[in-house]
């Protein structure tokens, strides 16, 4: 039996969501079907506003609906430290831990030569360009997962970043190798940036 059509185009739709097959796509898509006419059209209107209303920071990378973002804009944050994050979902983690009150700059990724991924794919040439402006900047504390990607790109960063004499760290491995960031709690999260190492 073939579902109706606008149930299989909501099928098709959440199976575009990462790590969601079909059992769950179709799981979640009864489950739209059941809720309330004013749930769904709050549903729909976020995922517009989300996509229509946000943007990228032209400076760190960081997702906004302002640019600068909040946090480039803040001039009370430790001006001397930049923290480097693969993705933007990176930094709110980051921020939820409450420790660490300098800069951010978004990767958007990192490097992985199996899925075609190379230094021209991420946010490093911005990266760069800001180091090269502002002299405040001290260290740059490189967060990226503790994955052989993860570890190729801190790498690669270091061995651009060193030459121009601003110090480069590293998470410190509080953070269990294979995994990300995203799924660490606060206090793994606090030694990990207390415990950085230089590169």
């Amino acid at each position: 039996m073939q579902y109706p059509e606008p149930i299989a185009q909501l099928i098709d739709s959440y199976m575009k969501l990462p790590g969601i097959g079909q059992k769950t796509a179709t799981r979640l898509a009864f489950f739209t079907i059941d809720m309330q006419g004013d749930d769904v059209t709050r549903f729909a209107k976020s995922l517009i506003s989300a996509k229509r209303d946000l943007q990228f920071c032209s400076i760190c990378g960081n997702i906004t609906e302002e640019d600068p973002c909040d946090i480039c804009r803040d001039k009370t944050r430790d001006q001397s430290q930049v923290l480097v994050v693969e993705q933007a979902k990176d930094i709110m983690i980051m921020e939820n831990m409450r420790e660490y009150h300098g800069l951010y700059h978004v990767l958007n990724g990192v490097l992985s030569p199996i899925e075609g991924k190379g230094p021209e794919d991420l946010n490093i040439a911005s990266l760069l360009k800001r180091l090269q402006q502002n002299d405040a900047i001290k260290e740059v504390i490189v967060a990226t997962n503790a994955t052989p990607e993860g570890e190729a790109t801190a790498m690669y960063l270091s061995r651009l970043i060193k030459p121009s004499g601003i110090k480069v760290t590293r998470l410190a491995h509080g953070l269990s190798v294979g995994s990300d960031i995203e799924y660490a709690d606060e206090m793994t999260l606090f030694k990990a940036v207390e415990g950085r190492t230089e590169m």
